[in-house]
């Protein structure tokens, strides 16, 4: 058994596992609609149910709770397995699709009407909504409530046959109109919807509601513990009494609480927004919070699944710093991540005492921690180095470059700076150095100190590459907050994305698309799927700083 910390859900499986419940078996599972890709919500649950399943012995299912046609497409399901998959989800190849139970929910359904628990109803989706009251007043019972279950079953069947508009007619559990709970208030079990599934095609012309399959998708499945978020907590007495009235395994439902990220639209509709009116590159845009968009920016499944266990249940929902996101994902790439040298916004450095035509390979490491794990660097007369890195007038505390100052290059020497060359505007376009050869590798033969190492990469070996530097979607912490008259996409970040030409060291010509580096210096960076050998392309992950963790151990 696992020594992570217990949380709620945790000891009330310990608690039934104690009680010989469901035979000590735990089962869970993992349910999205596959009517957009699943962002960094999902990844909490995802790691909850498959991690839970895993630490009691247990198994987990991936289910499709596909019972909308008009938003659901198999793009969407095959993202989703994908992303599960990346995230560590051992299904086993348990995949289940609420559709494969259309069958046996149109029998139960009958077998609800034939107990007298159900029936059809022709008001429409307005008259519904103006009779199923407030949460003061009852609601008022619908004027077909009572007719026979002969009548019942056959315009049931006559649904099915497509003989009825969309629209029209509508199946609703008979339950109590003047119930506290509204979810009580004679619920549409079906709707008439003359739309092809993805699956089933034209099979169907009726399609279960949300609230009829997915108890009973669970208890098809022989799920024990039904783990959902807090939303679903007013639905499970509806979940309890179909499964009740049909006589059926019922799953135990426990909620918790949804994850909420500040700088970070959760909403599957307004991501779907923000790619059909293109103002995202996709749903795998590395700014987007989804999964797959995570993924291609450089987020590790590690730090995700570190963060997720972080976080912990709760049966309160709360709001999370995105930064406390970035430190799991800083933290878990500062271990696995190769590190590499490159130059973002590049100015020239001329070594005048370095001979000419001239080629040293420096050793350098490519992990902090192992010396022996080392990459050839060239060093050459004439380097690229951050522009950043030298001032002409440097403000007080600045250390890098600047006339008279000597630096450590890295992996390389020292250098000090003794003039500059100007264009006609009086611009800065290289500057001259003169380089210590005893220095080789970085260090001192006389005991000298430097207080800064400055990276850069050869002039003549450098490779140019498309480096995208990404930010913050939105500006506002609740992207919803937006001014009057506006939508959320008002909040849309103008500056969340920026592209420069950067010049790379060599060996980071064999980097395939998804792996990962730390620029030395700069930041945490991904090769993008965009990228070839002749254009490489390298997405920014994350800031080497660490705001959120600072924070903490200060307070």
């Amino acid at each position: 058994m696992s020594d992570r910390p217990s949380n709620f859900i945790r000891d009330m499986i310990l608690a039934d596992n104690e009680s010989g419940k469901h035979g000590g078996r735990v089962h869970t599972r993992f349910p999205p609609e596959p009517n957009g890709y699943l962002h960094v919500g999902h990844a909490k649950s995802i790691t909850i149910n498959f991690g839970l399943a895993a630490e009691f012995g247990g198994m987990c299912n991936l289910r499709f709770d596909d019972t909308n046609p008009t938003k659901e497409e198999t793009e969407y399901v095959d993202s989703i397995i994908e992303d599960v998959k990346w995230l560590g989800g051992d299904f086993g190849g348990r995949i289940f699709y609420a559709s494969d139970y259309f069958g046996q929910l149109f029998e139960w359904a009958k077998q609800l009407i034939r107990d007298g628990k159900a029936y059809v109803c022709d008001l429409t989706p307005e008259q519904v909504r103006q009779t199923r009251g407030t949460l003061t007043e009852p609601g008022q019972n619908s004027p077909y409530r009572d007719r026979g279950v002969a009548e019942n079953l056959d315009l049931f069947e006559r649904m099915k046959a497509g003989e009825f508009p969309d629209g029209s007619k509508t199946l609703r559990a008979k339950i109590d109109m003047a119930s506290p709970n509204l979810n009580f208030r004679d619920p549409v079990m079906y709707r008439i919807l003359h739309a092809e599934h993805h699956r089933t095609g034209n099979q169907w012309c009726i399609y279960p509601m949300y609230d009829w399959a997915h108890g009973q998708s669970d208890s098809i499945e022989g799920i024990t513990h039904s783990i959902c978020t807090l939303e679903f907590e007013d639905h499970r007495p509806l979940y309890d009494w179909y499964v009740q009235q049909l006589g059926i395994f019922a799953p135990r439902q426990i909620e918790f609480d949804r994850l909420n990220l500040t700088y970070t639209m959760m909403s599957k509709r307004k991501l779907l927004q923000l790619v059909q009116q293109k103002l995202v590159a996709g749903w795998d845009d590395p700014r987007m919070p989804t999964i797959s968009g995570m993924r291609r920016r450089g987020y590790t499944p590690e730090g995700l699944r570190n963060f997720a266990l972080n976080l912990g249940v709760s049966k309160t929902n709360g709001i999370t710093e995105f930064e406390k996101l970035e430190f799991h994902i800083r933290e878990d790439l500062n271990r696995t991540a190769r590190r590499a040298m490159a130059v973002l916004r590049p100015l020239k450095l001329i070594i005048d005492n370095y001979p000419e035509g001239e080629v040293e390979w420096m050793d350098a490491c490519n992990y902090p921690d192992n010396d022996s794990d080392l990459r050839q660097v060239p060093f050459t007369r004439e380097l690229w180095i951050e522009r950043e890195d030298f001032e002409e007038v440097p403000p007080k505390g600045y250390f890098r470059l600047y006339p008279g100052n000597e630096v450590r290059l890295r992996w390389g020497f020292f250098v000090k700076c003794t003039g500059v060359d100007k264009d006609e505007l009086g611009q800065v376009t290289a500057i001259h150095c003169t380089y210590d050869p005893l220095s080789r590798g970085g260090n001192s033969p006389d005991g000298r100190k430097v207080k800064s190492t400055i990276h850069w990469v050869s002039a003549n070996h450098a490779l140019p590459a498309e480096v995208r530097l990404y930010d913050k979607l939105f500006t506002r912490e609740d992207p919803n907050d937006a001014p009057e008259g506006q939508d959320f996409t008002a909040n849309l970040n103008p500056n969340s994305l920026q592209v420069v030409q950067a010049w790379i060291e060599p060996a980071l010509a064999a980097a395939s698309a998804g792996d990962r580096f730390q620029f030395e210096r700069l930041a945490y960076f991904c090769v993008d799927k965009d990228s070839t050998p002749s254009r490489p392309v390298f997405n920014r992950t994350v800031e080497l700083r660490d705001s959120w963790g600072k924070t903490q151990k200060k307070t």
